[in-house]
């Protein structure tokens, strides 16, 4: 089939380093092409994901990251250069709201971030004509009245990441300098455990550079390496140096992928239990999860767990080929014009927790 993929103009597909949505929707052109099938991706001109891009669209728009007029321009360029397509897979907010898309050609869109209340009315509103996926059970549970099409986990290529030994003796943390994401939560926990931890975050938005300075940077100590942002070479590394990955957030995060590419390194994760982290870490056996002030005293367990394993599971539920026969199996049904089967209610707990 001939599939139209839509990112936002904020982040190149694939990102150079920070971007999850772009780094997923990379994995799915990418593994589209491979089974045969033709692509065609509106993103920022200067991405360099091997696969037909729709001509007509602007460089990326760092300084525009988030603002309506910039992914509406986005989106309306988009659809202009999607006209000769089986299927749309819109991965922004704007794009399944759009009038003007092709007649006849069915609309699929993801939903990456949480579902709240605000959130929940525009996907109300998107499922009236396209199709709604979710990234996670318990995202989807968060708005129970918004029907879901799908629930679809991410995956990753796991062809370019090396297992690590876990040699280097350390803890890590990677993500962004917020507080949702728990950095000040992992600094403290390695402390606790009398572990070192080495640190890789995005600090480009005002709000991140300001959490680091005013709250990060003053309690760094000996202890702490802070590395900065990482590319995927250096990501991979230092995850597989780790004895475990530390991934306590303090909100319902819809997934998570840094939790899969530790994994996939062979990595260990140890996370607060909430969210999608159930669905992804198996209590016991890849990982730990629990309360934040627990997670410490699961250091010594978690460098016990067997690598191998970490890996398999990652080969075996969250790999690309499977994240990509999942959406080929829902664009079939869309495109026969045959209702997507949903999903059950409610998140699923871990038969370990």
């Amino acid at each position: 089939m001939r599939i139209g993929l839509v990112t936002g103009p904020w982040i190149p597909v694939p990102p150079a380093m920070y971007g999850g949505t772009e780094r997923v929707v990379d994995t799915l052109a990418r593994g589209f092409a491979a089974a045969g099938h033709e692509v065609l991706l509106a993103a920022p001109a200067d991405s360099t994901c091997p696969v037909q891009l729709v001509p007509g669209m602007r460089p990326t728009d760092y300084g525009g990251l988030g603002a309506t007029l910039s992914e509406l321009s986005h989106v309306v360029r988009a659809y202009q250069g999607l006209q000769d397509v089986a299927i749309i897979h819109d991965h922004t907010l704007a794009g399944p709201l759009y009038l003007h898309r092709p007649a006849g050609v069915p609309v699929a869109t993801t939903i990456h971030g949480p579902l709240h209340t605000q959130a929940a009315d525009i996907y109300r509103a998107i499922a009236r004509s396209a199709a709604v996926i979710a990234i996670s059970r318990d995202q989807a549970s968060h708005a129970p009245d918004v029907p879901v099409s799908r629930v679809i986990h991410h995956g990753m290529d796991l062809s370019a990441v090396p297992v690590g030994t876990g040699s280097g003796g350390y803890l890590c943390f990677v993500g962004r300098s917020c507080p949702d994401k728990g950095l000040l939560e992992a600094i403290t926990i390695a402390r606790k455990a009398g572990m070192h931890l080495k640190i890789a975050v995005k600090m480009r938005e005002p709000d991140e550079v300001r959490f680091f300075r005013e709250v990060i940077e003053p309690i760094l100590g000996p202890n702490e390496d802070f590395v900065g942002e990482v590319d995927d070479t250096a990501k991979y590394q230092l995850m597989g140096g780790a004895v475990a990955f530390l991934n306590p957030i303090q909100w319902s995060e819809p997934f998570g992928l840094v939790m899969i590419e530790a994994l996939a390194t062979g990595t260990p994760v140890i996370g607060t239990l909430i969210g999608a982290a159930p669905e992804i870490v198996d209590h016991g056996r890849t990982g730990f999860l629990g309360r934040t002030d627990e997670l410490a005293g699961f250091v010594p367990a978690a460098a016990a767990l067997d690598r191998a394993v970490c890996r398999k599971d990652v080969e075996d539920r969250f790999s690309a080929e499977r994240m990509v026969a999942d959406h080929l199996e829902l664009y079939t049904e869309l495109i026969e014009g045959r209702t997507p089967t949903g999903v059950p209610q409610g998140p699923p707990v871990h038969q370990n927790l």
